[in-house]
């Protein structure tokens, strides 16, 4: 039976360059009204006092401290439903757009604010995905460092996370875990995932254990990750320390798939063409295999460019599987290479 090709199941390093529902629009007048009062006031006649209330005042009409939690809330739910990195950048940036504030208004606020975990930690965020400010990966981490202390959950993921990849610290896996199951044992689905793939690769001093693997990627997917409902698809497909059972790993690779997870998609794809959990069905394979490969999964564009090769389903077409091999094989899939090569020789 062919194997599935999962090529996205780790979490994705989170790097530089790597909310939105609809809310009610802000009450503007007064915010009007209080700048323009704040215009008129001779500088050399303000009260200390007084100005800070009504700045305090201003900052609750601008509703910059509920937008600050706002923030924290949807982005915490979206990271655990396993949102790639880059998205999640660009939906913190739609967020702002929709309340029409600048982005150098927030981290201004959030510089002259930094009174609760939240916006410690929104601030950390903002320099770390360049936000509004400087990039400054060391500031970054030692927001998050801070916020974590405070027993803020994401912060404690970030800082598993700059751990384990020595951004704006030095590397060291071992910290990285410990704080991985802070936010893990918080039912953090990111850091569910990253203590899962930890246990099922062994890493560092961490033992390999499969069992203690499917437990946290469970969890996970009781949480709604859409990677470990595609990984949990994997154990119940080949029977890794559960009893394998093709219906239940279709069903995690259909729900990863709605969830919009390339590797997920193609891991339905494969279903498709190999009838696991459901009756087999080229046509839908391709259509899988086609959106995960524009997705840009090397796994999807290998299978892809198999379909294409074999003629299976489709019209043969060696340059479009030439195409898709480059493609596969440009992100370090061996087997595309392989093809790859063997095509060019022919």
């Amino acid at each position: 039976m062919k194997d599935i090709k999962n090529t996205n199941e780790r979490i994705e390093d989170i790097v530089k360059e790597d909310i939105i529902e609809e809310n009610p629009q802000l009450t503007n007048k007064k915010e009007s009204q209080l700048i323009q009062y704040f215009d008129k006031i001779n500088i050399c006649e303000i009260n200390p006092i007084r100005v800070a209330n009504e700045r305090e005042e201003l900052s609750f009409v601008k509703g910059f401290d509920i937008i600050v939690e706002e923030v924290n809330d949807y982005l915490i739910k979206l990271a655990n439903k396993g949102i790639e990195w880059r998205l999640l950048r660009q939906k913190v940036i739609d967020y702002f757009n929709n309340y029409d504030i600048n982005l150098k208004e927030i981290y201004n606020w959030l510089l002259n604010n930094q009174n609760d975990s939240n916006s410690i930690f929104l601030l950390g965020y903002l320099f770390f995905f360049e936000i509004g400010a400087n990039f400054d990966v060391k500031k970054a981490f030692n927001l998050f460092l801070n916020a974590s202390e405070k027993d803020h959950t994401f912060s404690q993921y970030f800082v598993g996370s700059c751990y384990k990849y020595g951004n704006g610290t030095k590397k060291n896996l071992k910290l990285a875990f410990e704080y991985f199951e802070k936010s893990a044992n918080k039912n953090f689905s990111y850091g569910q995932v990253e203590i899962g793939y930890i246990y099922k690769h062994g890493i560092n001093s961490i033992i390999k254990d499969s069992k203690k693997a499917f437990y946290w990627y469970e969890k996970a997917t009781n949480n709604g990750n859409m990677i470990a409902m595609n990984t949990l698809g994997l154990y119940y497909k080949d029977g890794i320390d559960v009893k394998k059972d093709y219906d239940k790993a279709f069903k995690l690779f259909k729900k990863s798939a709605e969830e919009g997870y390339p590797n997920g998609i193609n891991s339905l794809g494969c279903c498709y063409e190999i009838g696991v959990g459901t009756k087999i069905d080229m046509q839908k394979a391709f259509e899988l295999y086609q959106k995960s490969a524009n997705l840009g999964n090397m796994g999807g564009q290998y299978n892809l460019a198999m379909m294409y090769e074999n003629g299976k389903g489709i019209t043969k077409d060696i340059d479009k599987a030439i195409y898709w091999y480059e493609k596969s094989a440009k992100q370090g899939d061996k087997n595309a290479q392989y093809e790859l090569e063997k095509l060019k020789n022919q």
